[in-house]
């Protein structure tokens, strides 16, 4: 379970060009065009192509019962200049006791920036600073160099490959499985420490 403080809908995560906030009706046009690339689908494999304005209209929906629930954690990324706008997600899915799954994509649009890393990062120490797990995963499909390159920047290990069943994919792609240890964490220099808020201007989008 996650705790109270991730389950606010007013919850924020500010990194130095970054918010990280509860998806909100308002992402859900832009949701569904950024999701409905057909790369994102590829390099994912979770969401599916075509994906229409009524799939993210129930994922918006469903993101934010699993944040009040507490079994998820699903944020929307935003620049900081523009809190409205969508440009990708990243959430944490619980996996079993003291273990969670990071996910995480943006909009092509908004590849070759440092976003995807910089919302890694800043969510792994949140998660560490906030929570009793005890440890990271995440899987990268092989053909995805990019994903692979933002969990090695945030300090992941390489633990081997598996295959996986994917929706998007109606079947099992190899992947390439990663960890983080909250003792590997610890020892990693030179990560801005995050700090969750509650600006007034955020609130209304919750």
């Amino acid at each position: 379970m996650m705790p109270d403080l991730f389950r606010d809908d007013v919850l924020t995560l500010e990194t130095p060009r970054l918010f990280l906030r509860w998806p909100t009706v308002e992402d859900v046009a832009q949701l569904a065009r950024l999701a409905g690339d057909r790369v994102i689908s590829d390099m994912t494999g979770i969401i599916p192509h075509p994906y229409s304005q009524d799939m993210a209209a129930r994922y918006v929906g469903d993101a934010r019962q699993w944040n009040s629930e507490g079994s998820k954690l699903k944020l929307a990324i935003v620049e900081r200049h523009e809190p409205e706008l969508l440009i990708g997600m990243i959430g944490l899915r619980l996996t079993e006791p003291g273990e969670a799954s990071l996910g995480y994509w943006l909009g092509k649009p908004h590849w070759g920036r440092g976003y995807a890393t910089e919302a890694a990062q800043g969510l792994v120490d949140m998660a560490f600073m906030f929570t009793r797990l005890d440890r990271l995963v995440a899987s990268v499909r092989v053909v995805n160099p990019a994903s692979r390159r933002v969990l090695e920047c945030c300090g992941f290990q390489p633990t081997g490959s598996d295959f996986l069943s994917l929706p998007a994919w109606n079947g099992a792609v190899p992947v390439e499985t990663y960890r983080l240890t909250r003792n590997l964490w610890r020892s990693l220099k030179g990560w801005r420490t995050p700090v969750p808020s509650r600006p007034a201007p955020m609130t209304a989008l919750g």
